[in-house]
């Protein structure tokens, strides 16, 4: 009988090893290749430094892709919240971190509500879309507003805007949600 028992659960733990694995392939398979990478589909050149409008600087700079998606100028240090039909809802100034993101197109990959930045300051609405040298990249608020600007003596990638801009960027940027960065 001991024989036939063991027999028995090797078979079982086959049969549960090859059902784990097929379901392992098919979630892998739902997941986008690109998910958090910048699209090399689209040339770099296209979103480096899009023209801009220089009588209105707040002005959604053209060339700055299509659809719905969040804008960013590493140059410029200004975000604008692009809905579907190519209208800005929303344009705010931000303060940078000490590591910025090469220009292309992202996507959002995680949310943190609340956590300490790498600066040691309170921040809330973190919304992540790469990382340069593993430091993270995205934006934030500081829970107090009055402080900002992220700590230039650490490396961190955390692009600051006011609390109401974190309010209206946590409410836009949800995981998925396209980021192009041009100069």
């Amino acid at each position: 009988m001991a024989g036939s028992s063991s027999g028995f659960v090797a078979g079982l733990t086959t049969a549960a090893l090859v059902t784990v694995g097929f379901l392992a392939y098919q979630a892998s398979s739902t997941v986008p290749a690109d998910l958090g990478r910048a699209d090399t589909s689209a040339p770099a050149a296209a979103v480096s430094k899009a023209p801009r409008d220089k009588q209105h600087p707040a002005a959604l700079p053209a060339g700055s892709g299509k659809g719905e998606r969040v804008v960013y100028s590493v140059d410029d240090d200004r975000v604008w919240l692009v809905g579907a039909g190519g209208k800005v809802k929303r344009t705010f100034t931000v303060y940078p971190g000490t590591v910025n993101p090469a220009p292309g197109v992202y996507t959002v990959t995680s949310r943190s509500n609340a956590v300490t930045g790498t600066d040691g300051v309170p921040i809330e609405h973190v919304v992540r879309f790469t990382s340069v040298d593993g430091v993270a990249i995205g934006f934030s608020a500081a829970v107090d507003d009055s402080n900002q600007a992220p700590a230039r003596s650490v490396r961190t990638g955390g692009i600051r805007e006011s609390r109401a801009d974190g309010d209206a960027m946590w409410d836009f940027a949800t995981i998925g949600q396209k980021v192009v960065v041009i100069r």
